[in-house]
């Protein structure tokens, strides 16, 4: 679905059009969903959304499809997802990287995932079959859902306030989120190893 597509229908449909492609987006359906959330935000800084109402309605479409996601993964299990994942972008690689990060940990893959393509939406999935407590998993994709959601958006609000931004230039907005993430993350760990290597040599 592409960003001019998704005008049309708000200008049809309304707000309902937000909780129908992020929650499909979150089980596995293609849509740009960083896009959408920026896009909200500048529609709302243009005074043709509600800000109040759109984030409300962002976090429900989210957050039930998260939750949506995860009873797939734990009462269906992995032989479902394994059947019908592929027509919903869940493909084998893209399971492994679940796996690896999951195994590293759990808790930062449910909150953080949301900031990568892919792992967000498997995470709900793997989250079911490997059986995490539901009060675990809908607190961690909850407070993952507030922390991707509201930031994305006001970033949309504020940008769309302050200067035009050409619809067509909207999807690289998931990009750079991406990007952003993933040199938080690299030096999020380069500072820990640093700081590993030089404790080892104090020890010495």
């Amino acid at each position: 679905m592409t960003i001019e597509s998704i005008l049309h229908y708000f200008n049809l449909y309304g707000y309902v059009v937000i909780f129908i492609c992020l929650f499909f987006g979150i089980v596995g359906i293609p849509a740009p969903e960083e896009s959408l959330l920026f896009l909200i935000g500048i529609l709302c800084g243009e005074h043709k959304l509600s800000f109040e109402l759109s984030l409300l309605v962002a976090i429900l479409g989210v957050f039930t499809g998260m939750l949506s996601a995860y009873a797939c993964g734990k009462y269906l299990g992995y032989p479902f997802v394994k059947k019908f994942g592929k027509y919903v972008g869940i493909t084998d690689e893209r399971w492994e990287k679940a796996v690896g990060f999951y195994s590293k940990n759990a808790q930062k893959t449910i909150l953080f995932g949301f900031y990568m393509p892919g792992l967000r939406q498997i995470s709900p999935y793997f989250a079911g079959i490997t059986k995490i407590p539901f009060r675990k998993f809908g607190l961690l994709s909850l407070a993952g859902t507030l922390l991707w959601t509201i930031p994305v958006m006001s970033a949309g609000f504020f940008a769309g306030k302050a200067f035009y931004i050409n619809p067509a230039y909207i999807p690289c907005v998931g990009i750079a989120s991406f990007l952003l993430f993933m040199t938080y993350v690299w030096l999020r760990k380069r500072k820990r190893a640093r700081l590993t290597s030089e404790i080892s040599k104090i020890k010495e």
